[in-house]
């Protein structure tokens, strides 16, 4: 049967899955398993056939060999029937006559039909290989299957995470992180350098304060001792 070279193509579909570009082996593997699931309903239908008529061969059989004894008995029922004087001798031989050669013709029938029935049967237990065969192909490509799709979802995943990793510049990214590096130093210089500014101003404000608040102590005391000179 061409389905077993079929099998072959669709094993070495799977197995050299780096072939052409044009050539999808996920969908060659889906096609390769459709075409032989169509072979297994065909096989199954031939099988039924051929089963049919194995069974309409035994039957056959069964029914010739019903006749064939029947006539057998008939023929002995005649001759019986001429011992006792019931039968003329001439037309009971005559009658005994066909009678065994319809039973012949039921046993040659017999014959044929064994003929069939060993010649069906052989056909029957050949399709029924072929039919397991088949079936046991199937759920391998099946399975095989199922884990050449989880194979290439992986590996596109993993490739297209490479072709991201690939494409990010390592050396611009960490010259980056450096003038971001010496941006932040720069603002923290920065704001270091507004802190000394502030408490600068503060200090001046504070000697500021601090002459004023001598000057006004200074006039306080000229004040009272004046008072005192002027019995005030």
């Amino acid at each position: 049967m061409n389905i077993f070279k079929r099998l072959f193509n669709v094993g070495k579909a799977e197995a050299h899955s780096a072939i052409d570009m044009m050539e999808d082996p996920i969908k060659m593997t889906e096609q390769g398993i459709r075409d032989m699931k169509g072979d297994l309903t065909k096989a199954l239908e031939g099988l039924a056939q051929v089963k049919a008529m194995l069974i309409r061969s035994k039957n056959d059989k069964t029914e010739f060999e019903a006749k064939a004894k029947d006539y057998q008995s008939k023929a002995m029922l005649i001759l019986q029937k001429v011992q006792k004087g019931e039968l003329a001798a001439e037309d009971g031989d005559r009658l005994a006559k066909e009678a065994l050669v319809r039973k012949e013709e039921n046993q040659a029938h017999v014959s044929r039909a064994t003929a069939e029935i060993e010649k069906f049967s052989q056909s029957v237990s050949q399709l029924e290989s072929n039919v397991n065969k088949l079936k046991s192909n199937i759920g391998k490509w099946e399975n095989e299957l199922k884990t050449l799709k989880a194979r290439v979802k992986v590996s596109n995943a993993t490739k297209n995470l490479n072709k991201q990793m690939a494409a990010i510049d390592s050396s611009s990214t960490v010259n980056m992180l450096e003038k971001m590096k010496e941006k932040v130093a720069q603002e923290e210089a920065l704001a270091d350098a507004y802190g000394d500014i502030a408490n600068e101003s503060r200090s001046i404000d504070e000697e500021i304060d601090k002459v004023l608040d001598s000057t006004q102590a200074s006039a306080d005391n000229d004040l009272d001792a004046l008072k005192k000179q002027m019995g005030l």
